[in-house]
């Protein structure tokens, strides 16, 4: 699917101010798309700064762990980030051959000991009730939170772990 343009919407106003803001609006396009082209990376960034403005933590670094067979071929990999902290893992994953084989357990390990040299005194993850729940429970996560029907049928379950 490819971009598709929507115009902002045309309003009136008899106020200076709502002319200022329907010429904003007239020079603006709303672009709907699967297609990311850098709009990702630079949304992080921007938000990045924000926070960074807001808090005063400004030691956000990202956190990736793969495991890769002798030939390079990926067998497993973690992704997330450090800030402020707080460490947060985004993805976990293990090739379906290698699931069972503590590979999984290597790469959570692993980015705990990194967190926690990064000065992160917790790790935060999301994972859905068809995933892993029982998997980092057993590591010593805890629910703190739970989006019902996400997707349809299954729930998105917030899950957190203090550092001792």
């Amino acid at each position: 699917m490819g971009a598709r343009q929507l115009l902002a919407a045309r309003g009136s106003s008899d106020s200076a101010e709502g002319n200022d803001q329907q010429m904003k609006m007239d020079e603006a396009a709303l672009m709907v798309s699967d297609v990311d082209d850098g709009l990702r990376e630079r949304l992080d960034e921007e938000i990045y700064a924000f926070n960074v403005a807001a808090t005063g933590h400004a030691d956000g670094r990202l956190l990736d762990i793969a495991v890769r067979g002798n030939g390079g071929d990926l067998r497993g990999g973690l992704s997330g980030w450090t800030w402020g902290g707080c460490g947060y893992i985004e993805f976990l994953w293990v090739r379906p051959g290698d699931r069972g084989s503590g590979l999984g357990t290597q790469l959570l390990v692993a980015a705990e000991q990194e967190m926690q040299r990064r000065g992160c005194d917790r790790v935060a993850l999301s994972t859905h009730s068809f995933q892993a729940p029982g998997f980092y429970a057993r590591f010593g996560y805890t629910e703190c939170g739970r989006t019902p029907g996400y997707p349809r049928g299954h729930d998105q379950i917030h899950l957190v772990k203090r550092f001792r």
